[in-house]
């Protein structure tokens, strides 16, 4: 099924794939060559490309997806959660789609894990990779954050998960003043709200993500954009990433927190995405 979204000049598939042995929903935008965008615990769907780099879909076919258990995408609850289990989806979808020579951009989280095993298992699928707000494996640091982060969503409920997160997502001024908008029903990462159960899996599959010792066999052009201010996933967990791969390129964005927002952030952004997707 096609339409087009005259507003945002996209046109996009809409349907449900039944992938390694499971059902996953995924929307296609733009056109172009190929990349799948991923981020963190949510997902890219279900909002007519909105959240995507301003201009992605204007240059490439963008493949967005629910992980399993997020939006209209199922999950078996008896396979334990892992992050080759989220690649294999992908992969299965690539497959699927007949998609080949992919860039995959990873951002804020379990996407650049995805897209770390990706590249590892089936490298020639993928055409270029991009990281931010990443890491090959946990420190205590990561871990004592993603296991609270969980602990509180559990004990307290998905409000106090929300605020919490967004205090540690986000700059104090942005936060001051976008407050509003970030918190409540329609707020920052709404699809774990009413789905604890899904939200314990994904930070199973991150706290146990580890390709530190396997990032030296990556082949793939990267680059790995680091955020100077992210109190998450810092510096510290992404410049082992920029060192471990041969060849990789670092970028640092000096006034950064954990996600890009604001109009000058979001324009440097672009800016160090698109010039490293046109060389590729």
């Amino acid at each position: 099924l096609y339409r087009v979204d005259t507003e945002n000049r996209s046109r996009f598939k809409v349907p449900i794939a039944t992938v390694n042995n499971n059902q996953l929903y995924y929307e296609i935008h733009g056109e172009g060559e190929p990349a799948v965008c991923m981020g963190g615990w949510g997902t890219y769907c279900h909002k007519n490309g909105r959240g995507l780099a301003r201009g992605l879909t204007d240059k490439y076919q963008v493949l967005v997806f629910d992980y399993r258990g997020i939006g209209q995408s199922k999950d078996d609850l008896n396979i334990p959660a892992s992050m080759k289990l989220y690649s294999a989806d992908l992969i299965a979808l690539l497959d699927h789609l007949g998609w080949n020579k992919v860039h995959l951009i990873g951002l804020v989280g379990m996407g650049c894990g995805v897209a770390q095993e990706v590249a590892l298992s089936r490298p020639e699928l993928v055409r270029s990779m991009v990281n931010m707000g990443c890491w090959s494996s946990v420190d205590d640091y990561l871990r004592d954050q993603l296991e609270l982060f969980r602990t509180v969503h559990r004990e307290v409920g998905f409000y106090a998960f929300q605020q919490f997160v967004c205090i540690y997502s986000f700059l104090p001024e942005f936060y001051n003043q976008n407050k509003h908008r970030l918190l409540g029903p329609d707020g920052e990462w709404g699809e774990l709200r009413d789905n604890y159960v899904t939200h314990e899996r994904l930070v199973d599959a991150c706290l146990a993500h580890d390709t530190s010792d396997r990032l030296k066999d990556i082949t793939t052009p990267t680059l790995v954009i680091h955020a100077a201010k992210d109190m998450v996933t810092s510096p510290r967990t992404t410049l082992p990433i920029e060192h471990g791969i041969p060849g990789a390129e670092g970028v640092m964005m000096e006034d950064t927190a954990h996600v890009v927002v604001g109009k000058a952030q979001k324009i440097e952004f672009c800016n160090i995405l698109f010039s490293f997707l046109d060389k590729h």
